[in-house]
């Protein structure tokens, strides 16, 4: 959602237009850490998967 503030708007109508947007909630990505384990190195996969571009 996108909230176009005009110069000059009053903080009551500031607030009401922030109370309104819905924040996303953040992602919890610690348990995902250690899940895959790679025989190689992810740089090289990395450098693999942009050759094939060319």
């Amino acid at each position: 959602m996108v909230v176009v503030i005009e110069q000059g708007t009053s903080k009551e109508k500031l607030e009401l237009l922030l109370k309104k947007l819905k924040l996303r909630k953040g992602v919890n990505t610690k348990k995902y850490c250690g899940v895959i384990n790679l025989k190689e190195d992810a740089l090289q996969i990395q450098k693999q998967l942009r050759d094939e571009w060319r």
